[in-house]
């Protein structure tokens, strides 16, 4: 495909697309700021289905508001966005209710494999899914 990793700051003058899958950790936290949002080529597009607090939701406004970029978020800071928000005001910018990658059945397999954890917990077998502490300050 000749995809090849560059810099956060040369992805923003070059993409169309820029699609954020990061955790919110005090490093990524504005990652898309002032400053990466003005190297957005017009017409680019911003989607987040991270976290909320990766893009400066000011910042965001002013640039979706001029109609140079648009966005799609499934994420916002804050969350959800109060009535009235800009973001849900503008034509160019598409907010969805934290439910993108939802299918229908997700809390259900969810519910399901954590009673089925705790069984195999309760009967001293291993987790499929287990959590370690070490890795806490890189899972979203």
């Amino acid at each position: 495909m000749g995809a090849r990793p560059v810099p956060l700051d040369e992805l923003c003058r070059r993409a169309e697309l820029v699609t954020v899958h990061a955790p919110e950790l005090p490093e990524t936290r504005g990652l898309l700021g002032e400053r990466r949002l003005a190297l957005l080529r017009d017409g680019a597009v911003v989607v987040n289905t991270a976290r909320g607090a990766l893009i400066d939701t000011d910042a965001l406004v002013r640039h979706c508001a001029t109609g140079r970029i648009g966005a799609v978020l499934d994420v916002t800071d804050p969350e959800p966005l109060p009535p009235g928000h800009p973001l849900l005001r503008l034509p160019n910018v598409l907010v969805t209710p934290h439910i993108s990658g939802a299918r229908g059945r997700e809390l259900r397999r969810l519910g399901e494999f954590a009673v089925a954890e705790v069984e195999r917990l309760s009967r001293g077998r291993p987790l499929r899914g287990p959590v370690h502490p070490a890795d806490l300050h890189r899972i979203a």
